[in-house]
């Protein structure tokens, strides 16, 4: 290809076309939200902040006699409040270059390295908001009947069968791999071998990511943390649009940390089967959503959680068979440890947004290119003291957990 001058607009188609194929991870969200934002309202946009109302549920009743029951819908608000950019420079000869030479050069690596950052402020962001946790924390993931409590813990919350993803480490990636190879499955152990590929395991479409988030427990313990007080269940109606609540808890040492993203289960609080609201029999896990420090004289330490404690109607949650008070808090995982943040999730659960960008007033030669959901923006900057060329490239979008019910942390066993 002969040389070119390079444009604005060349480098901005350049650059969604390599961003278009190295989404990756980002490309397993939800993302039809998208379209919300280039919406009217009386000739004026709907702003940087859409609602999304959760699905309402229902209970059935048995026999003739009609039973109303009030349909209420919870609402979860998708702000596209995060800017990320990569900027870079040409000399007035760098701009006479092969289209190829430039993407190999700069705009590939610069997509890659935009691309992995979004990855990572996404996971960084769902994971704490996610209270199923299977496995043993730290554990690495070195079979498939490790990988598999995954996808079973989803049959357990009832989640459907399509459209199931999965985001391992590489330490994880690389066991399950050595798992692979080593069974008589011919297609899928060729692959494994020869591409590092795991494909789909178990119903779910696995991907190894590189930015897949640590967490880092707290200094509490299990020493004596307790539920505090009866009657702490809530209704769907208080916590539909935000899916949390205070729990209140005592029993812990004095000052310790309890951070965002720690799970826990309480004695005797068993999760149900969200279509018949029967006890699975198994514990209810519950995740902090912000860092909180016990109160230093021994007092109250309110905990925001997820998911609410609902005992009844058809958003129930939980089952207990005895009063809350003094129930023990078990704590997943040790104390101030790091802990790799593999998560299987319907793609419902997640939702990410990436709209294009508004062009400044003032600013010339601007470049702003939108494809499948992509926007791109290029603004060039000339100084003219040391004949230069500057660039910026601009991403805008939003992230957020839309449906933590159906989405899992995984761990080894």
């Amino acid at each position: 290809m002969s040389n070119t001058t390079l444009t604005a607009d060349i480098i901005a188609s350049e650059a969604l076309m390599i961003l278009e194929n190295e989404l990756g991870v980002l490309n397993t969200f939800y993302r039809p939200y998208e379209d919300e934002f280039d919406k009217k309202v009386n000739g004026y946009k709907v702003g940087d902040t859409i609602s999304i109302r959760r699905p309402a549920d229902f209970t059935v009743r048995s026999g003739a006699t009609m039973d109303l029951q009030d349909v209420i819908e919870g609402k979860v608000t998708l702000a596209v409040d995060k800017q990320k950019g990569v900027d870079f420079k040409f000399t007035s000869a760098d701009l006479t270059l092969k289209v190829s030479d430039m993407s190999e050069r700069v705009l590939k690596p610069a997509m890659s390295r935009l691309v992995n950052e979004i990855a990572k402020d996404c996971l960084d962001t769902f994971y704490p908001t996610v209270y199923n946790w299977v496995g043993t924390a730290g554990n690495t993931i070195d079979s498939f009947s490790d990988f598999y409590k995954a996808p079973e813990r989803l049959n357990e919350m009832a989640v459907p069968m399509e459209d199931r993803f999965g985001v391992i480490a590489p330490a994880d990636h690389a066991a399950m791999l050595g798992n692979l190879t080593g069974l008589y499955i011919e297609s899928d152990a060729r692959s494994a071998y020869r591409n590092g590929k795991l494909g789909n395991v178990g119903g779910v479409d696995l991907m190894m990511s590189q930015v897949v988030p640590t967490w880092t427990s707290g200094t509490a313990d299990n020493t004596t943390p307790l539920v505090k007080g009866a009657s702490q269940e809530v209704s769907y109606d208080t916590a539909k649009d935000t899916w949390t609540q205070t729990l209140a808890t005592d029993g812990w040492d004095n000052s310790v940390t309890i951070t965002a993203g720690t799970v826990f289960t309480i004695a005797d609080c068993y999760m149900v089967n969200p279509k018949t609201k029967a006890s699975t029999g198994i514990l209810q896990q519950f995740t902090v959503t912000a860092d909180v420090t016990a109160d230093s004289g021994g007092g109250t330490t309110n905990l925001t959680i997820s998911p609410p404690i609902i005992t009844s109607g058809p958003h129930q949650t939980v089952t207990f068979t005895s009063a809350m008070d003094d129930n023990a808090i078990t704590l997943k995982g040790a104390v101030s440890t790091s802990y790799r943040q593999n998560l299987v999730y319907h793609k419902n659960a997640f939702a990410l947004a990436m709209v294009p960008m508004d062009v400044p007033p003032g600013a010339v030669n601007v470049s702003r290119k939108s494809y499948k959901g992509i926007s791109v923006r290029v603004i060039p900057v000339y100084d003219g003291v040391n004949d230069v060329s500057k660039w910026r490239l601009d991403v805008l979008y939003g992230r957020k957990t839309i449906d933590p019910r159906i989405a899992t942390r995984v761990s080894g066993t």
